[in-house]
């Protein structure tokens, strides 16, 4: 530590040797800064703030039915892209900027310097902004301000406009080509349809289906013809026990075959299949279901219909046999009950042939459902496809047609509530007093540069003619011994002079930070009481 202290006591005899070039220096370096701080023109500052208000009573109203931008995002955006090169050519133009402007170099002095100078930030709130800009000629920077506050409010109204024609100008070209897809999904659907006419049906069922609902109605026919061949065939061997036996017993039998033989052939099919449809159902659905309720119901009317018709037909039957018996008349051919197990029998033969034809005929439409049941796989694979690609086209038009009725209510919500409204809560002003430089800030420091620009040549000097204050430091610096010193005897004047010569390097530091010290005061002075 005391060898620290002794290299800085060194180092400040050194210095000390060369205060008065220092002192030079500072003075000089004080006279240059003050100069320059009092020639830096001052700064004037124009200000506006512009309150954006987005809270429209419209918009809640129409929420779900009109497309809804982000505003905040929007003028968010615009405030930070304003200042672009296009807003600063209308600027300069608008604010007769370019009036003393020599070419285009001067053109792009002007932009560089406004898009620098011009600043805008948010003054405390969401949609609260802050635009200054500064200019050594106060209504030269307010005019910026003005015009620069007109061009905020103009972009501001009609990029929401701009942003609409532009959405309804790309619905309207997507609508034509979706159109224009959905025209061809059309007719490719109806040249299918066209195509494959024969293997459409009127209720819409697959191959499968057909070939099913076929071969049931196969069946029944198949049943039903069963049952009507039994029925003649009981006819025929009643009329052939007729032929050979009296008139008495040959009524009696006939009315025992009556009673036997009567049926209702068609109510019988339609049972069957009541009863198979609701076989179906019942593996599907409950007893509650509606569809159940209805079958069982038909089903119940339908039999007591059957009741009724047979009791008709046996009482038919056996009117006839007493009118029969009563007149007791025999011909050639046999008994009124041999004649009337003829026309049975014939009545028989006629149902079988009917029964047979229908068998056919559903044979018919079953071999042609199997028959189409090998292609159907391709042709509604082909069907699908085409359904698929219809209805997508068809969506995403019905979409695109809701979407261009929406982007016109919504340009038709902003033309009536507006996109945002425009506040200025401070119309564009200019502070009466500068704001820059700051001379009060720039003079102490400029007086701090002084002195330590004369401090710092007073130590390179030193440094470069440096000396040795005793004979210790010449003896460590050369590393020769030291033979002796020769000390300086100083008298009564040379004591008188180091003092006059120490006052009056004291008074000129002190004269330098004085008249700093009063340059302060008398600005200060000037500047709250001259305006």
């Amino acid at each position: 530590m005391q060898e620290l202290v002794q290299q800085a006591l060194i180092l400040l005899r050194g210095m000390w040797k060369f205060r008065w070039p220092g002192l030079v220096v500072a003075w000089v370096t004080a006279i240059v800064g003050v100069v320059i701080v009092m020639k830096i023109p001052d700064q004037f500052e124009a200000s506006a703030r512009i309150y954006v208000d987005t809270d429209s009573i419209l918009k809640p109203l129409m929420a779900g039915l009109t497309v809804q931008p982000n505003v905040e995002q929007q003028i968010g955006m615009l405030s930070r892209t304003l200042i672009s090169r296009p807003n600063l050519e209308k600027l300069i133009r608008m604010a007769d900027l370019d009036l003393k402007n020599a070419g285009k170099g001067d053109q792009e002095v002007l932009i560089e310097k406004l898009t620098k100078g011009i600043e805008i930030r948010t003054a405390g709130g969401i949609n609260l902004y802050m635009m200054s800009y500064r200019d050594n000629e106060p209504e030269r920077a307010k005019r910026v301000i003005q015009s620069m506050v007109s061009i905020f409010v103009e972009s501001g109204l009609g990029t929401s406009r701009k942003d609409t024609d532009a959405a309804k100008t790309f619905l309207n070209e997507q609508i034509k080509t979706f159109e224009a897809k959905l025209e061809e999904a059309e007719a490719r659907m109806k040249e299918f349809r066209l195509r494959n006419i024969a293997t459409q049906s009127a209720d819409g069922k697959d191959s499968a289906s057909r070939l099913t609902e076929a071969n049931a109605q196969l069946q029944a026919a198949q049943l039903q013809l069963r049952e009507a061949e039994f029925a003649r065939d009981a006819a025929k061997q009643q009329l052939a026990l007729e032929r050979g036996q009296g008139g008495n017993v040959a009524t009696q039998s006939l009315l025992q075959e009556s009673n036997i033989n009567v049926s209702t052939p068609e109510l019988d099919a339609r049972l069957n299949d009541l009863r198979k449809n609701l076989d179906a159902l019942m593996q599907r659905y409950t007893d509650q279901h509606p569809d159940v309720i209805t079958t069982r119901r038909l089903i119940k009317d339908l039999e007591e219909q059957r009741k009724r018709e047979l009791a008709e037909l046996r009482k038919a039957a056996i009117a006839q046999a007493a009118v029969s018996a009563g007149t007791g008349s025999m011909g050639s051919g046999g008994s009124l009950a041999a004649q009337e197990l003829s026309r049975a029998v014939a009545a028989a033969e006629v149902q079988v042939a009917a029964l047979r034809a229908r068998v056919g005929e559903y044979g018919a439409r079953a071999a042609a459902a199997r028959e189409a049941l090998k292609s159907a796989p391709q042709i509604e694979a082909e069907a699908a496809q085409l359904n698929r690609d219809y209805a997508i086209t068809k969506k995403n038009y019905e979409d695109l047609v809701a979407r261009r009725q929406s982007a016109v209510m919504s340009g038709e919500l902003d033309v009536a509530s507006g996109v945002a409204e425009f506040r200025l809560v401070d119309p564009p002003r200019v502070a009466p007093k500068p704001v820059s430089p700051n001379r009060m800030l720039l003079l102490p420091l400029v007086l701090l540069l002084a002195l330590g620009a004369g401090v710092f040549f007073a130590f390179a000097a030193s440094q470069m003619r440096p000396t040795f204050a005793s004979g210790e430091d010449l003896r460590k610096s050369t590393g020769l011994p030291l033979l002796g010193v020769v000390t300086l005897l100083r008298t009564e004047d040379d004591r008188r002079r180091e003092r006059a010569s120490l006052f009056r390097f004291v008074a000129a530091s002190g004269g330098l930070v004085g008249l700093f010290t009063a340059g302060l005061i008398t600005l200060s002075l000037v500047s709250r009481f001259g305006g």
